[in-house]
């Protein structure tokens, strides 16, 4: 049985704890877009861990990580990854690279660092990790799969080629030093060396996993407000965050993808730019971002504060309907325990009218929210493992939740750690 494990809003929702809890029934974990721009942090018996590639699955003994053909791998953040788990004591985990991913080269990093800097305050706040350079080169069919570091004469004329092209655009528009294509074949070597271990036909071995019975888990990374196609465009990622990618990031038939398992957080929280109706600002943000998720609300990749606001429903109702969920995982819950009330996004007000409906965004920049206040329950819920025990007015709280997004809420996480998780039936 293969499932996803996507973001219903802007990244940041605790996809990592839950694919590291449901990782316990799965053979293998496949992440299958994006890069190490973003970052999933996880909690368990080894420590703290802020993964950016590898998945989310490497924390077990029984588990297979494949890094698929839909992600941007930058080899040495991978090998940097690998080193630094192994050094905190996990064993190392099995990891298969898809020999069709295409790697971030050096230049994509340095292309990324220059055009936010040419655009100024018109930036789209990325990362400089290289991705929007990445896939743009993939899209162009001028990046570099894994496969062809293995053809040396090959790769030197395509290198030669490239950087041509490339270094009229460092001289010209962003007068940076040029590229030298020997030193980056000689580079590239050194990459071939850290991931020859892993490569394999990742959809080969995926598709005969699928026919032996094996439990497959997709990870996405960030989430459907990112999405180059659904989300907030501009101020998207580079590659479709949706869970109908994972059979086209990870190689397999769209027909095995047989539950989505949509996550959001019990508040809201984003890091980068672009709209965000249900924002907080001055002490009441920065209050919510100290007590938020484990040591507070800060990017796993960047250590950027998130911007942090009240639970969507507007955003998370549309965000699940294009994941095509089909159980919601509802995390941070917990953080909610100090507030004696908790407002509640439930619509729009756009140009004097009430909507429910995600707009596009250029109505959305005009959007203020409609809120509904509920009780808080005044308390800590942490170590609760059944849903009966929670609080009556937490319990109303995602219930009442529950009914406006119209997706059943079947995982709780109530605290960082793996065992703080409530699993509850569907009524639906």
């Amino acid at each position: 049985m293969v499932k996803a494990v996507v973001g219903a809003n802007w990244g940041d929702e605790g996809k990592g704890k839950i694919t590291d809890t449901l990782a316990a029934g799965a053979d293998i974990v496949v992440r299958f877009q994006g890069g190490a721009n973003a970052g999933h942090t996880i909690v368990n018996s080894y420590g703290k861990f802020a993964l950016h590639t590898l998945p989310s699955g490497v924390f077990y003994d029984h588990v297979t990580s494949v890094i698929g053909n839909g992600v941007a791998l930058n080899i040495p953040v991978l090998a940097k990854e690998i080193e630094s788990i192994t050094e905190q004591g996990v064993p190392m985990p099995s990891i298969k690279v898809s020999d069709r991913a295409q790697m971030v080269m050096p230049y994509h990093i340095l292309f990324d660092a220059y055009e936010e800097e040419r655009l100024g305050g018109r930036s789209f706040g990325s990362t400089k990790s290289g991705i929007a350079p990445f896939y743009s080169d993939k899209y162009a069919k001028t990046g570099f799969q894994v496969c062809e570091l293995y053809d040396e004469a090959a790769l030197k004329d395509k290198l030669q080629r490239i950087t041509e092209v490339k270094n009229i655009l460092l001289e010209h528009l962003y007068h940076k030093p040029l590229l030298d294509p020997d030193a980056l074949f000689t580079e590239l070597m050194l990459w071939r060396d850290m991931i020859t271990p892993f490569v394999c036909d990742t959809s080969a071995f995926l598709s005969e996993a699928i026919a032996e019975g094996k439990t497959i888990l997709l990870e996405g990374q960030l989430g459907s407000m990112k999405d180059p196609d659904h989300g907030i465009y501009p101020m998207v990622t580079s590659s479709s965050t949706l869970a109908g990618y994972g059979a086209v990031g990870a190689g397999i038939p769209p027909y095995e993808i047989r539950q989505i398992v949509t996550v959001t957080k019990a508040y809201s929280s984003a890091v980068g730019a672009g709209a965000f109706v249900s924002e907080l600002f001055g002490e009441e943000a920065d209050e919510l971002r100290r007590r938020g998720g484990d040591g507070g609300e800060y990017g796993a990749t960047t250590g950027r504060p998130r911007r942090v606001g009240w639970y969507d429903c507007v955003a998370s109702r549309y965000g699940c309907r294009i994941q095509g969920t089909t159980d919601v995982a509802f995390t941070v819950l917990d953080v909610l325990g100090y507030l004696d009330e908790i407002k509640v996004c439930v619509g729009y007000e756009i140009d004097g009218e009430i909507t429910t409906e995600f707009p596009t965004t250029a109505r959305l920049e005009r959007a203020k929210p409609v809120y509904e206040t509920l009780p808080g329950w005044k308390c800590d819920i942490r170590g609760i493992r059944s849903y009966e025990e929670l609080p009556e007015k937490c319990r109303a709280y995602i219930e009442f939740i529950e009914e406006k997004i119209g997706y059943p809420v079947t995982i709780i996480s109530n605290g960082p750690g793996r065992d703080d998780i409530i699993f509850r039936e569907s009524k639906a």
